[in-house]
């Protein structure tokens, strides 16, 4: 007589099937690299192994919200970076030189982790002056109680975002000090740089306008390949502020091993990259007139 099968182990292993086909994992491998492929080449990700949605709809908005953290950070890293940089390689042997290259380094050597929990000790849980964690409010998520004013939510949003960005320009901004004062220093001596003096231009001019633009091609370039870092580097910025973004996602899939979450998430760091590659190699061509695009 034949055994009836057990109905619990029977629904385990429809649900594993079930699952499995849901996933395209039941294909042959072929097939499966050529979905694979041409998924990857139409942004279609696949379903999470975690929540079970797809993929392109949660990317989208965590991507925005990464890329409004990193690119606020890099351009008041780079903006202090520049400017400082040019003055400690200007003043260089003083003062402000010596200071500014040792809090460079300093602050260049510090994790990120620690100069975040340190902020948000201070700032957050002593002051109360910023919001300890997420991009927004979380009542927000009720229903209704999202705001009508743009305005306010922007102002709202800065201010969640506002030691997340404080906390990787802090490791940002020496780094960008310490290479643009390399680069001046080469081509502070150079000959046109006494032409231009001679003509009578300000010492202002003659530093950024014309001993700046030979010295910056290495500081774009750093530029480049920062961004893309910054883009997965902000993993441990986003955990310790739970910021929503492609960071805390990263940290998150790792956790519940969400691997086609995992892959989409550094397709588009790879495509970001390549992306600020190739706007960089313009930005030679319009930087320094000796490189020619044929």
């Amino acid at each position: 007589m034949a055994r009836l099968a057990n109905p619990a182990k029977l629904r385990t292993q429809q649900q594993v099937e079930e699952q499995m086909r849901h996933f395209g994992l039941l294909d042959p491998p072929l097939v499966r690299y050529a979905k694979y492929v041409r998924n990857m080449l139409t942004f279609q990700f696949g379903y999470s192994y975690y929540t079970g949605e797809l993929i392109s709809n949660e990317i989208g908005s965590r991507l925005a919200t990464t890329l409004s953290l990193v690119v606020t950070a890099e351009i008041i890293a780079i903006a202090i970076g520049l400017v400082f940089g040019v003055i400690a390689a200007h003043k260089r042997g003083g003062i402000f030189d010596t200071l500014s290259s040792l809090t460079s380094v300093i602050t260049n050597s510090l994790p990120v982790f620690w100069v975040a929990m340190v902020l948000l000790l201070i700032f957050a849980y002593g002051l109360g002056w910023f919001p300890m964690a997420h991009s927004y409010p979380p009542e927000w998520a009720l229903p209704g109680q999202w705001p009508t004013n743009p305005l306010i939510e922007l102002l709202v949003r800065l201010r969640h975002m506002f030691l997340p960005a404080v906390a990787l320009v802090i490791i940002l901004a020496g780094s960008y000090l310490l290479l643009t004062r390399a680069s001046m220093i080469e081509v502070l001596s150079e000959d046109y740089l006494v032409t231009a003096r001679a003509k009578g231009l300000s010492e202002r001019k003659v530093l950024f306008k014309h001993a700046f633009k030979n010295a910056s091609l290495p500081v774009i370039t750093y530029i480049a390949i920062e961004f893309g870092f910054m883009l997965s580097g902000a993993t441990l910025t986003e955990t310790v502020f739970s910021y929503p973004g492609l960071g805390l996602w990263i940290w998150q899939s790792i956790d519940y091993t969400d691997f086609p979450a995992l892959q989409a998430i550094f397709f588009i760091i790879a495509l970001c990259v390549i992306i600020a590659n190739f706007i960089a190699d313009l930005v030679y061509g319009i930087i320094d007139p000796r490189i020619k695009y044929e």
